[in-house]
C-alpha cells in the first residue's frame, strides 16, 4: 500500500481567477473587512483619512487598521511579522488587496492612531449593543496585571536604591582596602592590581553616582518608584505566590449575557481602590442604561467609590475585607454594633449605647468617632476591647452606603460568587488562548492602543462564537 501523493512540483496546475474564490463566505475576515468598511474613519480621527493632493500616495489607515485586527485575531502582534503575512498569507492578500506595506509604515500607523483604534474599539461595543449582544443589567469588574517592557533589574524603588547604595559602599571599601594593602606589599600574581584595583573603584563610584540621580528624581516626582526602560510602568503584584513584575493595571468591565468586554482601562496604580467608579460610571454610560448593578472583589472596596456610584445609579456588590484588629485578637468587630441613623448612636452586644463626640480627618477621609463612659462597669469588656479608656467607634460620613452595600450582598450571596466566573475568563482568554498578557511597546499612550486592540478582538472572537459570519456582516450592512 503507497502513501497519499501529492502533485509533482513541474505539473502544471489551474488556480481560481480570483482572490476572493479562495476565502469562503465564513471566513471571519470577511466580517472584518465589513466591520471596518462600516465605520467613518474621518469622524474617528484617523490621520490620513483624507489623502492629499500632492505628495506620495499614502496606505488608507482602513486597510492598516485591518491588519492589525486581523494580526490579534491570528496572535500575530509584531509589524515585522505583519509584514511578512502580507506577502504570504492569502487571507491578508484578500483583506488588503494585494498591498504589502513595511514593517515601519505599519508601526508607525499604530504609534499615530492609539486614540482612534479606542474609538474603533468603542464602536464595535456600540454594534455589539445595536445587536442586543449587551444585557445592561449586571456587569462584573476587575483588573489584572499585564507585563510591561520593563524587567525587575531595570526598576527601582527607594528602599532598593538604598540597599544597593549601601551594597556598593561596602564594596569599595573592601576595594580601598586591598588597595592599601597592594601598596604596602609586593603584587601577587593570584590578586588584581593596583590599577585594575582603581578601575573597578572607579566604575562603582559611577554606580552610586547613577543611584544618587535616581533617588533624586524620586524626591522630585514624588513617586515611589522609577522605571528606566518604561518610566510609566509600575513594579506590581501579580497575585499570591506570584514574583512582582514590571507591569500596567489593565482594568475591564463585563456585561453578564455574553461575557463581551463593555469598556476597558491601562492604568499604572498598583492597586484597585480607586478603579470602581470609573469603570462602572463609563459601563452604565456605555450601555445606556438607567440602573446597573456591578460585581467587584475585595480590593475595590473604598467608601467613596461606592457612594461615587450610588448618586450614579449604580448598585456595587463587594464583599467587606477583613481588617479588623478587634476580630483578630477575638474581640467584637465593629459588625457586631448596631447602627441607629435616627439617633446617630452605636448599640453594643452589651446594650451600651456610644454617642457621637467629635470628628475628625484621616486618610484624606471625614470620620466621626463614637464613644461610651460605661465601658468601665461592663461585664463584657474583657471581650470588647483592651483600651483602659473604653471602647471607640469611627465612622465615615459616607458609611451608609457602605451598609447599604452589605445588605445587598447578605441578601444575594449568588451573585457576588457570579464576580469570578464572569470577569476572570475575558483575562484568561487574553494572556493564554490570545498569547495578549504581555505588551510590546513603551509607554501608557502606545499600551493603551495595544489593549484596544486586544479587546476588539476579544469582542469580535466572542460574536464570532455566537452568531455566523453572513448574519454578522448582513447586520453591518442594514
Amino acid at each position: 500500500m503507497s502513501f497519499v501523493q501529492g502533485v509533482h512540483r513541474d505539473q502544471l496546475v489551474m488556480f481560481p481567477e480570483s482572490l476572493d474564490e479562495y476565502i469562503r463566505d465564513g471566513n471571519p475576515v470577511r466580517f472584518i473587512d465589513a466591520f471596518v468598511d462600516s465605520l467613518d474613519l474621518r469622524d474617528l480621527q484617523f490621520e490620513r483619512a483624507i489623502a492629499k493632493e500632492t505628495g506620495r500616495p499614502p496606505y488608507f489607515p482602513g486597510d492598516l487598521l485591518k491588519l492589525y485586527i486581523y494580526g490579534y485575531l491570528n496572535h500575530i502582534r509584531s509589524s515585522r511579522k505583519l509584514e511578512k503575512e502580507a506577502n504570504r498569507n492569502v487571507e491578508v492578500m484578500w483583506l488588503l488587496g494585494k498591498l504589502a506595506p513595511d514593517f515601519k509604515t505599519i508601526a508607525d500607523f499604530r504609534r499615530d492612531n492609539g486614540e482612534a483604534i479606542l474609538r474603533a474599539c468603542r464602536e464595535f461595543t456600540t454594534v455589539c449593543r445595536e445587536m442586543g449582544l449587551f444585557g445592561g443589567q449586571l456587569v462584573a469588574i476587575d483588573g489584572s496585571r499585564f507585563k510591561a517592557v520593563n524587567s525587575r533589574e531595570r526598576n527601582f524603588t527607594r528602599p532598593k536604591l538604598k540597599k544597593l547604595m549601601e551594597k556598593t559602599d561596602k564594596k569599595i571599601r573592601a576595594y580601598l582596602q586591598e588597595l592599601d594593602a597592594a601598596d604596602e606589599e609586593e603584587t601577587d600574581i593570584d590578586h588584581p592590581t593596583a590599577e585594575e584595583l582603581r578601575e573597578k573603584i572607579e566604575k562603582l563610584k559611577t554606580r552610586k553616582l547613577a543611584y544618587q540621580e535616581l533617588q533624586h528624581r524620586l524626591e522630585e516626582s514624588g513617586e515611589s518608584q522609577v522605571s528606566l526602560t518604561d518610566p510609566d510602568a509600575r513594579l506590581m503584584w501579580r497575585g499570591v505566590g506570584s514574583l512582582p513584575e514590571v507591569s500596567y493595571n489593565v482594568q475591564i468591565s463585563v456585561d453578564a449575557k455574553n461575557k463581551l468586554i463593555v469598556d476597558h482601562e491601562v492604568t499604572n496604580a498598583c492597586n484597585d481602590e480607586e478603579q470602581l467608579g470609573p469603570m462602572a460610571i463609563r459601563a452604565k454610560e456605555t450601555l445606556g442604561v438607567e440602573k446597573l448593578e456591578v460585581l467587584a472583589d475585595k480590593g475595590y472596596y473604598a467608601s467613596e467609590q461606592v457612594a461615587t456610584c450610588a448618586e450614579n445609579g449604580v448598585s456595587p456588590y463587594i464583599p467587606k475585607p477583613e481588617k479588623s484588629s478587634s476580630k483578630r485578637e477575638g474581640l467584637y468587630g465593629k459588625e457586631d454594633f448596631r447602627y441607629d441613623p435616627e439617633t446617630d448612636c452605636y448599640v453594643c452586644p452589651a446594650g451600651q449605647v456610644l454617642t457621637y463626640r467629635y470628628r475628625s480627618h484621616r486618610d484624606g477621609r471625614d470620620i466621626r468617632y463614637y464613644t461610651t463612659g460605661g465601658c468601665k462597669r461592663c461585664s463584657q469588656k474583657d471581650r470588647c476591647t483592651r483600651n483602659k479608656r473604653g471602647r471607640k467607634l469611627w465612622r465615615r460620613v459616607d458609611e451608609a452606603y457602605l451598609e447599604a452595600m452589605a445588605q445587598r450582598v447578605r441578601g444575594q450571596p449568588e451573585k457576588v460568587k457570579q464576580r469570578k466566573s464572569l470577569v476572570e475568563h475575558p483575562f484568561g482568554t487574553m494572556k493564554h488562548s490570545m498569547k495578549q498578557g504581555d505588551f510590546l511597546t513603551r509607554g501608557i499612550a502606545n499600551v493603551r492602543t495595544e489593549m484596544s486592540l486586544t479587546v476588539l478582538v476579544y469582542n469580535l472572537k466572542r460574536v464570532l462564537g455566537l452568531k455566523d459570519t453572513q448574519s454578522l456582516v448582513a447586520a453591518l450592512e442594514t
